[in-house]
């Protein structure tokens, strides 16, 4: 064998083995990020939607499952006629579930429960006094990566507060360290 057939040889199977490990290094591991979008309500007295953001972070055990945790305020909820505005914010934990569709893209579900609390109780539920509880959240998404470390999400979240649904849709920005 030549000696430039034996390089390029050596060279092909560095880049295909660095190429590998890149692709595994997305694959497991911690990663926090950042999302904005808009929360929804349209229960009872309260038919609104505000901006919102959320801060999340978690460990992806491998690339089918991983762990998250996060915090995301709803912003501003007005009711339909008299009441109070409610400030709605929310710190959760789900599993998630991943479906790589490609080698940059995916499809994820997630399922876990939420601590919420509002600066006021839900005035329209008879005899409820909480401003704050634990509850069911769920949500669907997208992710697309663009790098071995960086991600663009899309994603659409139900959080339960008491017998009320709040939906929130945004962009997520995801960082793989």
């Amino acid at each position: 064998m030549s000696k430039n057939k034996m390089l390029s040889t050596a060279l092909v199977a560095v880049l295909a083995g660095a190429a590998a490990f890149g692709a595994q290094a997305a694959d497991k591991g911690f990663y926090a990020g950042a999302g904005v979008g808009q929360s929804y309500v349209d229960e009872r007295n309260y038919d609104d939607e505000d901006t919102a953001f959320s801060l999340f972070g978690g460990y992806q055990f491998n690339r089918y499952f991983g762990l998250e945790a996060g915090y995301a305020d709803f912003g501003k909820l007005e009711p339909r006629g008299a009441g109070a505005e409610l400030e709605a914010s929310s710190v959760y934990l789900t599993a998630v579930g991943t479906l790589p569709i490609t080698d940059s893209f995916s499809a994820y579900a997630k399922a876990g429960f939420q601590r919420w609390d509002l600066d006021t109780a839900i005035p329209s539920v008879v005899g409820n006094d909480d401003d704050s509880g634990t509850d069911p959240t769920y949500g669907v998404g997208v992710q697309y990566r663009f790098t071995d470390h960086l991600a663009l999400r899309g994603e659409y979240s139900r959080f339960e507060i008491e017998d009320t649904d709040l939906d929130l849709a945004q962009l997520q920005v995801r960082y793989d360290f």
